[in-house]
């Protein structure tokens, strides 16, 4: 009964949706207050139900109810919680309904808390969230249905077992609400195109939501990141692949929406940038969404599903992306343009962020996509691999982290290139330090890597010379300094903070690239190997259990010029349904890098080959990564950004005419 409940929700949450899509949109045409404010009570609606439908699947995972299809095909009643509850994402259709309950949330979001909108412009962005609502809901119903019976099966086939792990019970949830929190940027956008109007305020409804997005699609890379490095066994933390680059995409879309709309928002400048922005961030991932699901892709990371769906979200990728640019084709010329500004200016840095961005971005696209399209067109298959993203990503990141620190120092409209560069003299001096103390460290090469941690000290140290700068540390009394330091805006110090994060992982990302060290080796008990100053001695192989697989044990003393370090036990996991093998890494953890022990297969005169890295620096890839997204929510908490302006700019908006007059 609960699962025919279930389905009764989601099929109200489709006529809900429809019409939360008509009456605002039609109210917001005509005038007519009373159909604008049915946005409200509707979003909400659609919340309620998409919940009730996600409970309710949520449920028959917990109670092992093996009639529900899709709960047979990805359950095992002996699992663990936690992998129960996670499972009901870690399939396509559950996936999908999650999908739509967080767009659903992020509409009554802004039902409840867009109060300060003007309500025209509520209206019609909630009817666009409502339509992709739609969309996605008829594609769930009609093509992925979760709530499917079956006869009452014994037992259920399992999760796929490299999903069975902490980490992916977050990640998905972080990156859904990532993908998803674009689409309120996206409705925004929409909205702004069919009233044609957009102004300081626009910008400023827009940022709280996209910086939401922002920080969740940080988290979820993140954690997708650690876990493909612990969990895979392979000792890399990226791949460069296509599921990845499908996550990747957006994120760097909407980091230079967030800096376009913070120059719009102060200068009332690139009006027409920022709603294409807008419109492409949500785009990729609409794409990235079609590429996971389509079956077009071989990855660890994709469901391999029946085409026929990916055929369904083609569809409803031309019709919202298309429809979309096509709006915004005809409208955008009618859009006023914004103030004028020298090219050493902040708005100058700002817009110089986005052309590195949007090309970096355009180059992990065709090197995404390029592939395929060869292949639907001649059908040969080729593969495009980390050189071709090392070599066009990375020169592109090198103009925009040597100018990161100095954004910040120019002032608005004009400012003053050699000013700024004074102010970093001191940041120059600490990267300078870093980079010939590296250099001393390393004199045996690579030679571009001690620059490239030079660079991310670089970024570190010019966020905290702007906090210097900000509080006058050093040219006014500690007592005033402390007064201006508590005065600063918390969206202030979640900047410096964001930008301090990239420099952490910009040092991390080079010391492993390029000094990490690695050893392939047939060990039997007795043998001992030695990788950058650890001596490992192999004692053998034991056998475990959990508490829904085998394991195979692999026993190793470490230790460091004779001194005992730690004792790593890399494992062979067999999982009991499905019947799989899955490899867990030994790693030991220490200040200046991961020592890492992947158990492989036994030969035949019962050696095993054992597999050792030592990856420099990793930690601060995942730790520059969480400061970013703390940087970003320590802004969103600034009640400043989210509401006082609002108020103020819709007072303006209200006495403008409309332009209907």
């Amino acid at each position: 009964m609960i699962i025919e409940l279930g389905h009764f929700a989601l099929v109200l949450a489709l006529a809900v949706a429809a019409v939360q899509m008509v009456l605002p949109a039609w109210g917001a045409h005509t005038r007519d207050a009373r159909l604008m404010q049915a946005a409200e009570p509707a979003a909400l609606t659609q919340l309620a139900l998409l919940s009730l439908a996600f409970a309710a699947l949520t449920y028959a995972y917990v109670t092992s109810d093996f009639s529900v299809e899709n709960v047979w095909a990805n359950s095992h009643s002996a699992k663990p919680l936690i992998y129960k509850i996670s499972g009901v994402w870690g399939n396509h259709e559950g996936s999908m309904l999650l999908w739509v309950l967080i767009l659903a949330l992020f509409g009554a979001a802004v039902a409840l808390f867009g109060g300060n909108l003007p309500p025209s412009l509520r209206a019609n962005a909630l009817a666009v969230q409502a339509a992709i609502a739609l969309a996605f809901l008829l594609f769930i119903i009609f093509s992925s249905n979760p709530f499917v019976r079956i006869p009452l099966q014994p037992e259920g086939r399992g999760l796929n077992p490299i999903l069975q792990d902490p980490a992916l019970a977050f990640h998905p949830p972080f990156l859904y609400a990532g993908y998803v929190g674009l689409s309120m940027a996206f409705s925004f956008a929409i909205a702004a195109l069919i009233e044609g109007r957009t102004d300081a305020a626009w910008a400023r409804w827009v940022r709280p939501w996209t910086l939401a997005a922002w920080v969740c699609l940080t988290l979820g890379i993140a954690m997708g990141s650690w876990w493909a490095y612990y969990e895979l066994g392979w000792g890399g933390w990226w791949f460069w692949d296509p599921v990845e680059n499908a996550s990747f995409m957006p994120w760097l879309a909407a980091t230079a929406l967030l800096h376009s709309a913070l120059v719009m928002e102060k200068r009332e400048a690139l009006k027409v940038w920022t709603i294409l922005l807008a419109i492409l961030a949500f785009s990729l991932s609409l794409m990235g969404t079609f590429l996971v699901r389509s079956g077009i892709l071989t990855s660890v990371h994709a469901f391999a599903v029946d085409p026929a769906r990916g055929v369904f979200i083609l569809a409803i990728l031309v019709v919202l992306i298309g429809g979309a640019l096509v709006l915004y084709a005809w409208r955008a010329p009618q859009l006023q343009q914004g103030g004028l500004f020298a090219p050493i200016s902040r708005e100058g840095a700002l817009v110089l962020n986005n052309v590195l961005l949007t090309v970096a971005c355009g180059t992990v696209f065709v090197g995404t996509l390029y592939p395929l399209a060869l292949e639907s067109v001649t059908g040969d298959k080729i593969s495009v691999g980390p050189p071709y993203f090392n070599l066009t990503f990375g020169p592109l990141m090198l103009p925009l982290l040597l100018a990161m620190p100095l954004g910040p120092f120019l002032a608005w409209k004009r400012g003053d290139l050699l000013g700024a560069l004074q102010r970093l003299l001191a940041a120059a001096g600490i990267a300078l330090l870093a980079l010939t103390v590296t250099l001393a460290l390393t004199w045996r090469g690579p030679w571009l890597a001690p620059f490239g941690i030079a660079l991310g000290v670089w970024v570190v140290a010019g966020a905290l010379s702007e906090w210097v700068a900000r509080v006058k540390l050093f040219s006014a009394p500690l007592a005033d300094s402390f007064y201006r330091a508590r005065g600063l805006p918390r969206a202030a110090y979640g900047t410096m903070l964001a930008h301090a994060g990239v420099g952490v992982a910009v040092i991390g990302i080079v010391a492993t690239t390029a000094w990490q060290s690695e050893a392939v080796l047939s060990m039997k008990p007795g043998d001992s190997a030695h990788i950058a100053g650890y001596e490992l001695a192999f004692r053998g192989v034991a056998p475990g259990r959990g508490p829904n697989y085998q394991d195979q044990i692999g026993l190793l003393t470490v230790t460091r010029a004779g001194a005992p370090v730690t004792e790593l036990s890399p494992a062979k996991r067999t999982y009991d349904a499905p019947r799989q093998t899955t490899s867990e890494a030994g790693i030991h953890v220490a200040w200046r890098g991961d020592l890492y022990a992947v158990l492989g297969d036994e030969l035949a005169d019962g050696a095993f080959v054992v597999r050792l890295y030592f990856n420099p620096l990793v930690r601060l890839i995942w730790l520059g990564a969480l400061v970013m997204a703390l940087g970003g929510a320590l802004s969103l908490s600034d009640r400043r950004l989210r509401i006082g302006a609002p108020r103020r700019a819709r007072r303006r908006a209200l006495a403008a005419p409309s332009p209907a007059e």
